[in-house]
């Protein structure tokens, strides 16, 4: 994993497993937002056995680039290995996000997490250590449960979605 100093600026590398917890580095990441041609949004939940926040609801995917790795092509790497899906137009859309959450058995997440939207014709074939449901929702729908239920959701995607709601347009996709 890229390590980072509080500009953002690479300060150098560390395996992912020494990494996540209670003292976590910040360090580099991504969230992405996949839709369907119809405009919805495919929603994760996190598989049960994941160290941090197990069986909550989230994004698409995350996932953290390789040092010197291209961030567009670690989005398609992770999209693949994660959800066996193919994205294409990817774009970023919060290009400054960063957050800092700590889960209940105490590991802390600590990244510059920039935020990206991509489009898929297929529905994922997960992989069930990273995924243990996910369901497509018209992008109106997650705006409205997280306003209602924010607890059955990932800390980042709490913090996310208003802001993706103010800076997609909600037109006849549903983005």
């Amino acid at each position: 994993m890229v390590l980072l100093d509080e500009r953002f600026d690479p300060v150098g590398t560390a395996p992912k497993r020494t990494v996540h917890d209670a003292h976590t580095p910040l360090h580099l990441a991504f969230s992405c937002y996949v839709f369907d041609r119809a405009g919805r949004v495919l929603l994760t939940r996190r598989a049960i056995g994941k160290k941090t926040w197990p069986g909550v609801w989230t994004n698409s995917f995350c996932g953290h680039p390789g040092p010197g790795e291209d961030m567009a092509e670690a989005i398609a790497r992770r999209a693949k290995q994660e959800l066996g899906l193919e994205v294409t137009g990817l774009r970023k859309v919060l290009p400054d996000f960063r957050y800092t959450a700590t889960d209940a058995g105490g590991v802390v997440e600590n990244e510059f997490c920039p935020v990206w939207v991509a489009e898929a014709d297929a529905d994922p074939l997960p992989e069930p250590d990273e995924v243990c449901e996910w369901r497509w929702s018209a992008w109106t729908d997650l705006v409205e449960s997280m306003s209602r239920t924010p607890f059955v959701f990932s800390p980042w995607s709490q913090l996310q979605v208003p802001r993706l709601a103010e800076t997609l347009s909600v037109g006849a996709t549903q983005r």
